[in-house]
């Protein structure tokens, strides 16, 4: 895939990655067959329902998906070199350095009994070789930059002392204080107050900017898309099912996934009216169909969805969709945030 950010090769490309999770009963395919490039600069949204696979996806990338997980196969090239290939101390200087990860939830990613100048300082003690004295200052400095009033205060506490939405400023200061080309954030407005959480996004984008680094961004939310994305991929059951520009995603989107997102967001527009549902349930990870996943809660379904899965192709310039019968689904804004 080739995005329409420029003729340079992509900062990141993964190219049919799948990752797998053996399982009582049987192996669980979370993330099948899964291929995007990000640009340097660029932010691209991965978005998706609770459970299709996003965050594995993010985790292979950065080579931490835990047993019983593994990935089974693909390539995840990083400035042109394929990240499984290396060994896991060259993954441990690329992590917190090259790339750097903002988790769902800070609480569980920072460690309770180091304080937050410990774990600050020492991701630049270990990448940049820095003197403590060095690193303490260029930290305040980091904390001072994501909007913490009291950096020193911040530096001598520890996780619990702090809020949610302070928690995940701090996380944010943790990986962009070695400067990383990509930045991976993982539903980075999930723990903390709803009126903090567009802070936190404008900050985000802000810095994105700043540092000219490329971000990929897993959210549920296509509000957040609207706002913050350039290119967006749609997951379904494993599986990217669309791929394409913010603007074709609302106004020109031909899954029918993707259309039921949309239809089953509020409007201003439609007020009163209920909420559209797609109906039907996710099947599970261990008992996907032969054909395509969505095809038991798709209007569109034929015998060829049955039996087999449509591959993601391009229909037009930079706009990829996986579905055997993609001309049937009429583009309609049905969102305030189109």
């Amino acid at each position: 895939m080739n995005s329409d950010s420029g003729t340079n090769s992509p900062i990141l490309s993964v190219q049919h990655l799948t990752t797998v999770f053996d399982t009582d009963d049987g192996i669980a395919y979370v993330v099948q067959d899964v291929s995007f490039d990000l640009d340097k600069g660029e932010t691209l949204g991965i978005v998706g329902e609770s459970g299709c696979g996003k965050t594995v996806t993010a985790l292979s990338i950065m080579r931490l998906v835990r047993y019983p997980g593994r990935i089974l196969s693909g390539r995840i090239l990083f400035r042109g070199k394929d990240l499984l290939d290396l060994s896991e101390r060259e993954m441990q200087d690329l992590r917190g350095d090259e790339i750097a990860m903002v988790f769902q939830e800070p609480m569980t990613s920072m460690n309770p009994v180091f304080s937050i100048s410990d774990q600050i300082t020492e991701t630049l003690i270990f990448h940049k070789r820095m003197s403590w004295d060095k690193a303490s200052e260029l930290s305040m400095n980091m904390l001072a930059r994501v909007g913490i009033s009291d950096p020193v205060a911040v530096m001598n506490a520890y996780p619990h002392h702090l809020s949610g939405g302070m928690r995940q400023r701090v996380m944010i200061a943790m990986s962009l204080v070695c400067s990383p080309s990509l930045l991976i954030a993982d539903e980075p407005t999930t723990a903390i107050d709803v009126t903090v959480q567009a802070q936190v996004l404008q900050l985000l984008d802000e810095l994105r900017s700043e540092y000219g680094m490329a971000m990929l961004l897993i959210t549920h939310n296509l509000g957040v898309v609207a706002e913050t994305c350039d290119r967006v991929a749609i997951m379904y059951a494993s599986r990217i099912v669309e791929y394409c520009s913010v603007r074709d995603i609302f106004y020109n989107h031909r899954h029918p996934y993707t259309a039921g997102l949309l239809a089953s967001l509020p409007s201003v527009h439609r007020c009163g009216e209920r909420l559209t549902i797609i109906p039907g349930q996710v099947p599970r990870p261990t008992m996907f169909p032969a054909g395509c996943n969505f095809e038991t809660r798709c209007p569109y379904a034929t015998e060829q969805c049955v039996l087999h899965t449509p591959p993601l192709e391009a229909i037009d310039d930079n706009h990829y969709v996986a579905c055997w019968n993609q001309e049937s689904v009429v583009p309609s804004v049905r969102s305030r945030y189109a």
